[in-house]
């Protein structure tokens, strides 16, 4: 017999668990289905463990770099058992409190393989027997996975993907890094922190594409003096697996020359797909491109009262965005005031040393968009805060239209995450370059610069020439 409630959600990641603590303290009685742990990708096996990974690994770099030190550093090492025991213990940690929250908030949880039928009834297969839920409203959050190459896939031993990077018993004395995107320069930075020869092939023609150029720019030739090793305009055409060794070869665009790269194991970390493979009991009904499922502003999919949010609808692959289509889709499920989504001021961030953040256009979208940009960059080597930190590579960068109205901002700088918020308002809000000024930044820090940026993008800067 068909158990009733008012809203299922499909999927345990970033969007499936706020959708359903949403859901819940609106008084909805609500049943989340994930074969897996709560949590997701996310917080299991990727943005969590990743961030715990970087700083022990930039812990060690930074000791191993002080050039005020004595002693011995040249002994200092990470201890790597009790570096994945500490990982494992910050996971379990999170995902105790969520489920601890959701059962507080009366949120049933399931963990079993789900289904969904067209009429908005799911079918859960569990070892106890099977149980189908009669939903007024469906969320759909089942996220997306390492996407592999025609000619490569996946193993978990020699072909790996950032699940089974995290984990890895030994580091490996040599890496190939599929993909120079935010999981490949992350993946690539831990290792290569800890010694390994770190190479990677990316196929566009900037490491982030997508990115900021002049900044992307500038963050590479970070990455170039820490020993990280990126080629850009890369194609692999062959990949030759054997036991301890993967051999890559392709052509380069640039030289029009072949290549041939050689290591114990290759990341893929070129791009993402999404997990709709198994999502339906029966022939697929949602109206879907490429495998990314289609939704409205409100993120209402084709049939009524079917949402779907976070990497399964595509576009930017970040969790805090499925954190904001949950809310989003929670409330309409809810029967609240309609809700939209708007990405204008989504940011993003990739959480190497410096870190590079970003919100809104680009300095090409906007070009490309017809806006007679104006664009103010401050570099840190001007920064009294940075030169404290021994961190004077990178920048800040402020753009605005004609009107003076802030359109985008890029940051390549330590802690650039917890920098990029005062910029996304600024584009979330339409501030003005003179209102992005005019704000009180704390002396001496990085934060500084946002102001000193929006200056001189009217070429009224005081710590640098204009």
């Amino acid at each position: 017999m068909a158990e009733k409630r008012d809203i299922v959600i499909i999927g345990g990641g970033p969007g499936g668990y706020l959708a359903a603590m949403r859901a819940a303290q609106l008084k909805k009685s609500v049943t989340l289905i994930d074969q897996d742990r709560v949590g997701g990708t996310c917080i299991n096996y990727g943005c969590i463990p990743t961030k715990y990974l970087l700083h022990q690994t930039k812990v060690l770099k930074e000791v191993a770099g002080t050039k005020t030190l004595e002693g011995p550093v040249g002994e200092i090492r990470l201890n790597w058992k009790k570096v994945q025991e500490g990982r494992r213990s910050v996971v379990d940690k999170l995902v105790n409190g969520i489920v601890f929250l959701l059962e507080k908030e009366k949120v049933e949880i399931v963990k079993a393989p789900a289904r969904l039928r067209a009429d908005r009834s799911v079918v859960v297969r569990t070892p106890e027997g099977e149980r189908v839920f009669e939903a007024d409203k469906v969320i759909v959050a089942t996220g997306s996975r390492a996407a592999g190459l025609p000619f490569l896939k996946a193993d978990g031993r020699t072909v790996i993907t950032s699940t089974e990077a995290l984990e890895l018993p030994e580091v490996p004395k040599s890496l190939l890094v599929i993909g120079a995107g935010a999981i490949g320069l992350e993946m690539g930075s831990i290792y290569r922190r800890l010694g390994t020869d770190v190479t990677v092939l990316e196929i566009m023609p900037q490491a982030l594409p997508g990115a900021d150029r002049e900044s992307v720019t500038r963050l590479e030739r970070v990455f170039k003096k820490q020993g990280l090793k990126i080629f850009t305009e890369m194609r692999i055409d062959e990949a030759v697996v054997e036991e301890g060794a993967v051999t890559l070869k392709g052509l380069c665009f640039k030289t029009k020359a072949p290549f041939e790269y050689r290591a114990e194991k290759a990341l893929l970390s070129a791009g993402r797909k999404p997990n709709t493979a198994d999502l339906f009991d029966g022939a697929p009904f949602l109206e879907m491109d490429r495998g990314f499922i289609k939704v409205g502003p409100s993120l209402e999919t084709n049939v009524v009262g079917v949402y779907a949010i976070g990497d399964v609808i595509g576009g930017k692959l970040l969790a805090h965005k499925a954190y904001h289509d949950a809310l989003v889709a929670a409330d309409n499920a809810a029967g609240l005031p309609v809700r939209t989504v708007d990405y204008k001021a989504l940011p993003m961030a990739v959480f190497t040393e410096p870190e590079f953040a970003s919100v809104g256009l680009t300095q090409e979208e906007a070009v490309a968009k017809g806006i007679k940009v104006q664009v103010g960059v401050f570099p840190l080597q001007a920064s009294g805060r940075a030169l404290t930190m021994d961190a004077a590579d990178g920048m800040i960068k402020v753009m605005a239209d004609e009107s003076d109205r802030v359109i985008g901002a890029h940051i390549v700088a330590p802690g650039a995450s917890d920098m990029i918020p005062v910029l996304t308002m600024a584009v979330a809000k339409g501030m003005t370059l003179e209102e992005l000024d005019s704000i009180i930044y704390i002396h001496p820090t990085l934060s500084e610069a946002i102001g000193e940026a929006s200056l001189k993008a009217k070429n009224k800067a005081l710590h640098i020439l204009n």
